[in-house]
């Protein structure tokens, strides 16, 4: 019952996630998403399925190690301790720091969705372009690929200070959709389901391009793997 519940406090307060199935899967996918014992939850970094130089020379490996080990590793510790806070809340009865704890939930909660999602979406001999389903999906709504890619490269270039790039599924209209995330849950779509996302914060690409976030983003083309970004489709535009 306490997992439950976590669970439904976790969906309630990540925005970039709305559906949030995809938080819930990664939960699920963890070999520790059962808390401890009541109140501790030990949520843990989920390793590569790739070697940290595998990326280059697109992304190096010292900013893989950091982005992955130190980043998104800080974001599943931000969102574990929000869990545990917000269970003392509810054990207490006190909700006086409701506000505090809703905001660092959506925070940490999206940032652990994004970075799960960027990490299993790229990968060394990636690049091209998708097919099947997906490939026709993009042209039918975005004209063609090139189309396509055009506006998600300009829409995470022009990301305000930080934030992503995201390709989704908007299952209302049942369209592919390409939003810009701020943070990390800002100017999101409720119900959205994002399939790839590029990470336009400067932890993802400073130490080899320094500002230079236009040619991350060209580069970033060349490590998308479509075949996993083409399984997040087909599952969630059933």
């Amino acid at each position: 019952m306490k997992d439950e519940l976590s669970r439904r406090e976790v969906i309630s307060g990540v925005g970039v996630v709305a559906t949030a199935g995809i938080l819930s899967q990664f939960l699920a996918t963890e070999a520790h998403a059962q808390p401890k014992e009541p109140g501790v939850f030990a949520h843990q970094l989920p390793p590569l399925s790739y070697a940290e130089d595998a990326l280059e020379p697109v992304i190096d490996k010292e900013t893989v190690k950091i982005h992955h080990g130190k980043h998104f590793d800080g974001y599943i510790k931000g969102l574990n301790a929000a869990l545990e806070k917000l269970e003392k809340a509810r054990i207490e009865g006190n909700f006086d720091n409701i506000k505090a704890l809703s905001r660092d939930l959506a925070f940490n909660g999206s940032g652990v969705v994004l970075h799960w999602i960027y990490f299993s979406t790229i990968g060394p001999k990636a690049g091209g372009a998708p097919s099947g389903k997906l490939a026709d999906a993009i042209k039918r709504d975005f004209g063609s690929f090139e189309t396509f890619w055009k506006q998600f490269a300009t829409a995470s270039k022009d990301v305000e200070a930080s934030g992503w790039g995201v390709l989704a599924w908007e299952p209302f209209s049942k369209r592919l959709v390409i939003m810009q995330a701020e943070k990390h849950q800002n100017l999101t779509s409720w119900g959205a389901m994002p399939l790839m996302v590029c990470d336009v914060w400067e932890h993802a690409y400073y130490l080899k391009y320094q500002n230079r976030r236009a040619e991350y983003v060209d580069a970033f083309a060349n490590i998308i793997d479509w075949k996993k970004v083409e399984e997040r489709f087909e599952r969630y535009s059933k």
